[in-house]
């Protein structure tokens, strides 16, 4: 159980989601803005569960 909850925070995390935004043609101050939007008000709330 401790991998797959490892794995999914890895999925999760804002660093990767930035990094698959700059690979999906997002410019790096807007992946960025959505990363940083995602983090505040998604990503904080999810972890904490």
């Amino acid at each position: 159980m401790r991998s797959f909850r490892n794995a999914i925070q890895h999925h999760l995390n804002p660093l990767h989601i930035y990094c698959r935004l700059r690979c999906a043609g997002f410019t790096g101050p807007t992946a960025q803005k959505i990363s940083a939007f995602y983090e505040r008000f998604f990503y904080r709330y999810t972890m904490t569960l």
